[in-house]
């Protein structure tokens, strides 16, 4: 499991049709102190998280299994929304 931060939404014309339905969501990856480590990625959304959110997202092959297409290539994917960090 992941950090990361929701910074924005990605609107697609055209997708697989295992996409249909699914949110994409631009993502900042974050280290344990919050700060920014990667570059953004698109990740879809399984649990409604919004602008500003620090959620939890998988990678790989784990990124598909939220998704109601389990085969759809995904690679990543919002799983939680975390509501507090103690560190």
């Amino acid at each position: 499991m992941l950090l990361g931060k929701v910074i924005g939404r990605l609107v697609s014309t055209h997708k697989l049709s295992c996409f249909t339905g699914v949110k994409f969501l631009m993502v900042q990856p974050l280290d344990s102190q919050l700060n920014p480590i990667k570059d953004i990625l698109v990740a879809c959304d399984t649990v409604q998280a919004g602008e500003g959110d620090i959620i939890i997202y998988e990678t790989s092959r784990e990124a598909s299994f939220p998704l109601p297409d389990p085969f759809c290539p995904s690679d990543a994917t919002i799983t939680a929304i975390v509501d507090s960090v103690n560190r």
